[in-house]
């Protein structure tokens, strides 16, 4: 099934990558906001088609464009025993006060609430945690 939206016109070109964030509150009145917003907030997506159509936008500085998109796996780190290819797993953000830590970012990925039903597309490699924890970086969606 192919996902269609619209992105600003310097989006709008094949492989680039975005996560959508959520509606913006100047979109509440426009007659196209049902295609800017059917995307999930927090998902990364990666423009795959172009099409022809461009609409005048009041966010965007220049116009918008239709365009097809597919949602994209993210990297995140969550415990070895989670780390199963194809699973199901319920995120949860580890507790971390080491700011500095190098792998702070896939710990606590700013694009995942706790609870969250997510799958796990790709297990990828074990990661050094200065707290002693056993993590392993996978591939969301």
């Amino acid at each position: 099934m192919v996902l269609v939206t619209l992105v600003g016109d310097s989006q709008a070109r094949i492989g680039n990558r975005f996560y959508f964030v959520g509606p913006s509150t100047e979109c509440k009145e426009c007659k196209l906001r049902n295609v800017c917003f059917n995307l999930e907030p927090g998902s990364l997506y990666e423009v795959t088609g172009l099409r022809d159509t461009r609409h005048e936008c009041m966010v965007h500085e220049s116009e918008v464009r239709v365009v097809e998109v597919e949602k994209k796996p993210f990297r995140a780190a969550v415990p070895k025993k989670l780390a199963i290819d194809g699973s199901m797993i319920t995120f949860e953000s580890r507790r971390c006060d080491n700011m500095g830590c190098e792998n702070r970012r896939l710990c606590c990925p700013w694009n995942v609430r706790d609870g969250d039903k997510l799958s796990v597309t790709d297990v990828m490699e074990d990661l050094d945690c200065p707290n002693g924890e056993s993590l392993t970086m996978v591939r969301l969606i």
